[in-house]
């Protein structure tokens, strides 16, 4: 129903979860299951039961210690939340193995698409692994700090970009977050990571 009311959401194959397990002090193994996105509208009907998702996000610094947060857009899955850049895992093409090479690669390919911003897998570190509410798996990843005025013009330039080939951006917004009290000032849900992740962020520097 979803997608016929909206052509433009995604509905394309993406990665579950199928098990999590920690096999050393800091190791985890994942095991996951390719899935249509529309596997995790099963969340919403009573006892069903749907694999969690299986995502990458990135915290995105600027050089003065504030972290990018980004608005969806009306015509996402989730619009208006929240969150850090980022997206559902998709499966790795020709049957390569969905390795932590692969899983940097795909952050860097959301930050290039949702904000404009050139990273490649190499300068992403991956920093915190988090369990949401319902389940899903989020591996984010740190990146470099940028100025605040080149985040801006790279965001700027990427929605123009899609709004020039008769696409609405997913992101609607980003806003510049110091710690979690500048969350309050954010209307509109927010991503359950969201929080932790910005006052772990804080902690740190």
């Amino acid at each position: 129903m979803a997608v016929r009311a909206n052509p433009a959401l995604f509905d394309g194959p993406v990665v579950a979860c199928g098990g999590l397990e920690r096999t050393g002090p800091r190791t985890l193994r994942l095991s996951w299951v390719r899935v249509t996105y529309r596997h995790y509208a099963l969340r919403r009907v009573p006892s069903a039961t749907a694999l969690p998702a299986l995502f990458v996000n990135v915290v995105q610094p600027t050089d003065d210690g504030r972290v990018l947060a980004a608005k969806m857009s009306p015509f996402t899955a989730a619009p208006g939340r929240w969150q850090l850049p980022g997206g559902s895992v998709e499966p790795p093409r020709n049957g390569a193995a969905l390795d932590e090479s692969t899983l940097a690669g795909q952050a860097a390919r959301e930050l290039a698409e949702e904000l404009g911003i050139g990273a490649v897998a190499e300068d992403l570190k991956l920093w915190v692994v988090t369990r949401g509410e319902n389940g899903s798996i989020g591996l984010t990843y740190l990146a470099p700090a940028l100025p605040e005025a080149a985040l801006r013009a790279d965001f700027a330039a990427a929605a123009a970009a899609e709004r020039a080939q008769d696409r609405e951006p997913e992101l609607d917004d980003i806003a510049l977050v110091r710690s979690p009290d500048d969350l309050a000032a954010l209307a509109g849900p927010h991503a359950d990571y969201l929080e932790p992740v910005i006052r772990r962020f804080s902690g740190c520097r």
